[in-house]
């Protein structure tokens, strides 16, 4: 006796049949067609799907068209139920389901904010199917964003050009874009945390009703040990595959042993790519150099954009403390101004920590900020800059002495006493700075190292057997200890 067909097969073969006609072809065998009916029970059918990314898929873009093809056959009253398999090891014996019903959806709670919820019952009736709500809206979450770090007051230099122009074009079509992932590294205190917060913000600016998500890693992966531990993976994956942009801070975080992490963040990152959501991520170094994470996971990371943030250059950091001043309401002098950019060369962060003991100085024991204030704050609060010498701190004072200006030693001219000038800085470069004789001569007026070799061994013959050489390289040598400028 031949065995009847379940009544669920006909009815879902027809709804493909009807689907069939109004996608693309590639749509169909991609989206459609992996997707299997499992029962029909009161006109409410069920269908397996391998992933939550099929489920997202559909809600987001399908909904419609499987509302009106369930319904022409099953009447205005139908309903669908999805069970979904969640994939916990590569053993297809592992595998679990979980079943979405047509009952009233409560919030997907955030994992950002309160531990997952327990979601491993076969018969979830907390998360609806899309018939029940009619286009499902997205949950509001919280993006965990710092409203202050925007891109209006995030100054850009040659030392994070390329890195802002990518993400502003990112915030204009997340996920659109080339640099899909973004990752973005440098040394601690050089800006990764505000650009990507600009990033994140600009976007929401842009398209209020994307989810935009900023996380540490660090919290990354301790909402996943909690999962883990409360047996709720199924949650910490329905968030995180929810949002449009998720902003990843330190990745290097979740390097080493932690490789369950590291697997549930390449599912994650697989699941938003295949989707076209943005993916940024920050790092302390460049995909190349870090280590201790698996190939596939590090591969991924250049399949975009991979940019570093330099070390900003005097007019930046000038312009930095003059921008932070403003959006403060406080005046610097511009010799205090002028100094601090001199002093700290290391990162913005020092710079920042240089100005904030200023005022709490001046503050507190009522004092002008002056420029005496600002060596000693500087020399005490901030030690490690104190000892840096960068090569436009060096020229600052050199040409202070000789009453002349910077740019005129960087200038074209063969003027014996520029070209005088221009050889003492490189002689005090090479004393006070770790830099190769190359950069030092790219500074200097863009020479080559022979000509940074040749001024050094000049000066310090002259100094030798010319009294007035002598005093002049004793004079700067003092300033440039004590900071005199």
């Amino acid at each position: 006796m031949e065995k009847e067909i379940p009544s669920y097969i006909p009815v879902w073969n027809q709804c493909l049949e009807i689907i069939k006609d109004t996608v693309s072809p590639e749509v169909f065998a991609t989206i459609f067609e992996p997707i299997n009916a499992v029962s029909l029970e009161n006109k409410m059918l069920t269908l397996e799907l391998p992933s939550l990314w099929y489920k997202e898929i559909l809600e987001e873009q399908y909904v419609d068209l499987l509302r009106t093809a369930i319904r022409k056959l099953l009447g205005n009253d139908a309903k669908l139920r999805y069970k979904v398999l969640m994939e916990r090891g590569q053993n297809p014996s592992q595998n679990a389901s979980i079943t979405i019903s047509s009952a009233s959806r409560k919030a997907v709670k955030n994992p950002l904010m309160m531990p997952p919820l327990d979601v491993n019952a076969m018969d979830r009736k907390d998360i609806p199917g899309p018939f029940v709500v009619p286009g499902i809206k997205k949950q509001r979450i919280p993006s965990n964003l710092s409203e202050t770090l925007t891109f209006d007051n995030y100054v850009v230099g040659d030392c994070n050009r390329l890195a802002c122009a990518a993400g502003m074009s990112i915030a204009k079509a997340p996920g659109q874009t080339p640099f899909n992932p973004l990752f973005i590294y440098s040394d601690v205190g050089l800006g990764k945390t505000h650009l990507v917060n600009a990033i994140g913000i600009q976007t929401k600016i842009n398209f209020p009703d994307k989810i935009v998500i900023y996380v540490s890693a660090d919290t990354f992966y301790q909402q996943y040990m909690e999962a883990v531990k409360s047996d709720n993976l199924n949650d910490f994956y329905w968030f995180y595959q929810a949002v449009d942009m998720l902003i990843i801070d330190d990745i290097q975080f979740i390097s080493g042993n932690k490789t369950k992490t590291q697997e549930a963040f390449f599912q994650i990152f697989n699941h938003l790519h295949q989707l076209k959501k943005q993916i940024i991520m920050t790092s302390d170094k460049s995909p190349v150099d870090i280590t201790g994470f698996e190939p596939r996971l590090l591969n991924r990371f250049k399949w975009g954009l991979a940019t570093d943030l330099q070390v900003p250059d005097l007019e930046t950091r000038t312009a930095i403390i003059t921008k932070k001043l403003e959006n403060n309401g406080i005046e610097f002098s511009k010799e205090v101004i002028d100094y601090l950019a001199l002093r700290i060369t290391a990162n913005t962060r020092e710079l920042e920590g240089a100005m904030i003991a200023i005022l709490a100085q001046a503050s507190l024991n009522h004092r002008d900020i002056t420029l005496d204030l600002a060596r000693e704050m500087v020399d005490k609060y901030v030690k490690s800059t104190a000892k840096e010498i960068s090569i436009e701190y060096i020229q600052k004072i050199v040409c202070d002495y000789f009453g002349i200006s910077v740019e005129a030693i960087n200038a074209k001219t063969r003027k014996r006493e520029i070209v005088q000038v221009r050889q003492i800085s490189m002689y005090f470069a090479k004393k006070y700075t770790h830099l190769p004789l190359s950069v030092i001569g790219a500074y200097c007026g863009n020479k080559d190292h022979a000509t940074v070799l040749h001024a050094c061994r000049t000066i310090r013959n002259l100094s030798e057997t010319d009294k007035k050489m002598k005093q002049y390289i004793m004079d700067i040598d003092k300033k440039m200890k004590i900071g005199n400028i």
